[in-house]
């Protein structure tokens, strides 16, 4: 397993928020505190990126007292089974944008007519006078290991669908001007100051970490590797991560040996994401993650490109 070193993300926010150990609120504090996924200033993304910036010391305090009592959190989130990723965090971030007093719409949708839907806003938000549309994403992408310089079509999603460079594509290209759509103009208070896109994630590289134009230097990584790769990792506590516990660095009270890991990758058809722990006080706490790919992972990849599936 390719090294990170005491320095990585994870023993950073660990270090940062040793208090908090509810899942939902360690979600939202990483969210909220992560590096940047996309450089906000670099040229590649035409200043259309928004940050969050440092996190304030009053919505530190905040995300401590919701440790002590969650439930307005998860009275947000209510009790319904979320099957994507994206959209509890997008709840999570509402419910942040709410408390904040910054909240005017979130997943207002702009229709043409009853049966014709335009697109959708996911945040519109109060920024002093401004109205700001924000478009918001939290991505998990493989570096294929052919990839070169800005191709941020070698990004590529474990589920083999979607790539970094189609997704920015298709924000920058659509999503960004909804608010100049005639449809959404009539739903709006006033005109959009500006329209950006707040974009958190994860970057899985094969062998180490390249430096790439367009990425923040300091974002949230991990490795990947082959099934028949994973034979190597070191004898020590895992954790198979559910795609719902994919943002924050795991903090749990139980893991499985190497053992335990290999018999359950061995007949895995899709990437697993896989934490390798350590022990802190009561808990086992995420040192590194990683995905771990069925051996055929980068023939997949090359046949779905052949295909059209993914961008060549």
């Amino acid at each position: 397993m390719p090294d990170q070193s005491p320095g990585s993300y994870q023993a950073l926010f660990e270090s940062r928020w040793p208090h908090l150990s509810n899942p939902h609120v360690r979600a939202l504090a990483w969210l909220l505190d992560a590096p940047d996924l996309l450089d906000p200033v670099a040229p590649h993304w035409q200043g259309r990126i928004a940050s969050l910036g440092p996190m304030p010391q009053a919505s530190a305090d905040w995300l401590a007292a919701l440790e002590r009592d969650p439930a307005p959190l998860a009275a947000a989130l209510g009790d319904k089974h979320y099957s994507r990723l994206g959209l509890y965090a997008e709840k999570l971030m509402a419910f942040y944008f709410a408390e904040h007093g910054q909240l005017h719409a979130h997943g207002l949708q702009v229709r043409a007519d009853r049966t014709d839907t335009i697109g959708e806003f996911d945040f519109l938000l109060r920024v002093g006078a401004d109205l700001v549309h924000i478009e918001f994403a939290t991505k998990f992408y493989l570096l294929d290991a052919n990839a070169t310089g800005a191709d941020f079509n070698g990004l590529i999603g474990p589920n083999l669908a979607d790539t970094l460079g189609a997704k920015m594509r298709k924000i920058f290209d659509k999503q960004l001007s909804l608010a100049d759509h005639p449809a959404a103009r009539a739903l709006l208070p006033q005109p959009v100051a500006r329209a950006q896109a707040l974009v958190k994630g994860w970057l899985f590289y094969p062998d180490g970490v390249p430096p790439m134009p367009g990425i923040s230097q300091p974002h949230c990584h991990g490795f990947w590797m082959t099934q028949a790769q994973a034979a190597g990792l070191p004898e020590q506590q895992y954790a198979i991560m559910p795609r719902l516990q994919w943002l924050a660095p795991l903090k749990t009270d139980t893991g499985i040996d190497k053992a335990e890991l290999l018999t359950a990758l061995h007949d895995a058809a899709a990437p697993v994401m896989v934490a390798a722990l350590q022990s802190v006080g009561e808990y086992l706490v995420e040192e590194r993650r990683g995905f771990v790919v069925p051996d055929s992972w980068r023939e997949q990849a090359a046949q779905r490109r052949h295909e059209g599936v993914l961008p060549a």
